[in-house]
């Protein structure tokens, strides 16, 4: 793989706001992902999240849940270091914007009733990160500036 693809994953704007973003949908995304992996605070773990997702559509149930604990778990690590948070981003936009359309859009909007909001919250938030980087305070950063 060449320079230029590395430098294009890697490179952020040198901006320390996304510092924030990182460390909140980090630790977010790890704990849902917890949620579905290991039954951690609260969570049904695999078996029970993999039951409801074959419930709304998502076959293999199972699987999906692997790999949407997998995605929120890890990609949710990776954010709070800010090691490879455009490919982590993009990720866990895609999980959101699944989780969007097959367990919370015919609720509505507001979580109250399950809707959409707080998941639609999380897709701005993992754009945003997909369009600028990591930032001052990264990884990605740390090693772009060894790159370069």
């Amino acid at each position: 793989m060449n320079n230029s693809i590395y430098k294009n994953i890697l490179s952020s704007k040198n901006m320390v706001s996304t510092l924030p973003l990182r460390l909140v949908a980090g630790v977010v995304f790890a704990a849902h992902g917890g949620q579905k992996l290991f039954a951690w605070f609260g969570g049904y773990g695999l078996e029970g999240t993999g039951q409801y997702m074959a419930s709304i559509g998502l076959a293999p149930g199972y699987l999906m849940a692997v790999l949407a604990g997998s995605v929120e778990f890890f990609g949710g690590l990776l954010l709070i270091v800010g090691l490879l948070t455009r490919p982590s981003a993009l990720a866990l936009a895609f999980t959101m914007l699944v989780a969007i359309l097959t367990a919370h859009i015919s609720h509505g909007l507001f979580m109250s009733n399950n809707g959409y909001e707080y998941a639609l919250t999380l897709l701005a938030l993992t754009i945003t990160l997909v369009l600028q980087g990591g930032g001052k305070y990264s990884l990605d950063q740390l090693i772009y500036q060894r790159v370069k």
